[in-house]
């Protein structure tokens, strides 16, 4: 293979890399509200963004109707940045179980599909952002 050839390669590579960046952002822009996360969607949602912030919730939950604000709150305000979803516990108990979820609200990052971080009970938005910042300050797009 020659060099001009090996050169080539490269930049096709890494057009391909460039033009997936490209939409997953375009798609997190688009994103002004958390996405309802169910059983049927949630895997393929948590790794179609690189950054994700889920809030497992319950409706008859007083604490989560605190955070419920904030959480749309953030999403606008990152939109672009950082997808948001929610997770209603009651209609999806397989997905709390598989993340062992026994206190609400819940808040889990989630970064290229995985869980890396969780807060648990109503904390302040100062505190929900600050996590949130420490795993974009960690995070390249």
């Amino acid at each position: 293979m020659s060099s001009d050839d090996e050169l080539q390669e490269i930049n096709q590579r890494k057009m391909v890399e460039l033009q997936k960046a490209a939409a997953s952002k375009a798609m997190m822009s688009a994103l002004t509200e958390p996405v309802v996360l169910t059983e049927s969607n949630f895997k393929g949602e948590i790794r179609k963004y690189p950054v994700m912030l889920v809030d497992f919730w319950a409706p008859w939950c007083g604490p989560c109707r605190m955070v419920s604000p904030i959480i749309e709150q953030l999403a606008k305000e990152y939109s672009g940045r950082v997808a948001f979803g929610k997770v209603n516990i009651d209609e999806n108990q397989m997905i709390s179980r598989s993340f062992g979820i026994q206190s609400i609200p819940t808040i889990m990052i989630f970064k290229g599909g995985r869980a890396v971080d969780v807060m648990i009970g109503a904390l302040p938005r100062a505190q929900i952002e600050m996590k949130l910042k420490q795993h974009l300050s960690s995070n390249m797009f």
